[in-house]
């Protein structure tokens, strides 16, 4: 179990969200944020684009 919100970030950057993919360089590696508007939102963790 992570010790801190760093730990617990770091165990979920190494993982992929199933079925997800980015659209501009076809990683598996993204992650979802909460958006500027209060949606969500998808950032790649390989190439750093992000799409809602």
């Amino acid at each position: 179990m992570p010790t801190s919100i760093l730990d617990a970030f770091e165990d979920l950057s190494g993982t992929a969200r199933e079925g997800i993919e980015c659209p501009s360089c076809g990683s598996g590696n993204v992650a979802q944020v909460l958006g500027d508007n209060g949606g969500v939102s998808y950032v790649c963790t390989a190439c750093g684009h992000s799409w809602s």
